[in-house]
């Protein structure tokens, strides 16, 4: 990771127009088709949160935007990619896990397990401070239609949120949101991105 000048970047409007926005943070929203990863799921006996984690990393490492961050007045470029869970810790609280996203599906399902384990076990959460990190946020015991994720002001990184994936007659789908600060990206890139999740999981090897 390295500081940038954000004149010399494709952000530098963006940069200029929404550094010191009150609320520079978009949400869009998307229903993904998950049919496909559901059955990967059963078959495989892999978690489903993990297989949606690696779509997302997929996705994300072919968009270079996902590669600049804002992170407090500067522009931080990267060079690699994690993603990021919430695990359900052994006290009966929250802690955060980085995984860093590889293109090899074993490699990260087996950094998944053991990072979340890991981290649910110590109760210590695990950051990856030289990566550029997407937060995800799965609800999955629970029914929502969307989410807006919090503004802190500290935390510029995009972030995913989910519930509950609904089966329907002939597939299964899952609402998500997503959020991103507007000097990374705009709405284009977003969607781009989203479509390229949609994409990740139809070409899912089975």
């Amino acid at each position: 990771m390295k500081v940038v000048n954000p004149k010399e970047t494709p952000r530098a409007y963006a940069f200029e127009m929404w550094m010191n926005a009150p609320m520079p943070m978009v949400t869009f929203f998307k229903t993904l088709n998950v049919s496909r990863l559901v059955k990967i799921s059963r078959r495989k006996k892999m978690k489903f949160n993990m297989l949606m984690c690696y779509c997302i990393g997929k996705a994300a490492s072919g968009i270079k935007e996902f590669y600049l961050l804002p992170v407090g007045k500067k522009l931080i470029q990267y060079d690699r990619i994690a993603v990021n869970t919430i695990v359900a810790n052994k006290e009966g609280e929250v802690s955060s896990c980085d995984i860093p996203f590889t293109d090899d599906l074993s490699l990260f399902k087996n950094s998944y397990m053991q990072l979340t384990k890991q981290v649910s076990e110590s109760c210590i959460n695990h950051d990856l401070t030289e990566s550029m990190v997407i937060g995800t946020s799965a609800l999955a015991q629970y029914e929502i239609d969307g989410a807006v994720g919090m503004y802190s002001g500290i935390f510029n990184n995009p972030f995913l949120i989910w519930g509950k994936y609904k089966r329907h007659l002939l597939k299964t789908t899952l609402t998500v949101s997503f959020q991103f600060h507007h000097t990374q990206m705009d709405g284009a890139h977003a969607s781009r991105f989203l479509d390229q999740v949609q994409k990740e999981i139809d070409n899912m090897s089975m």
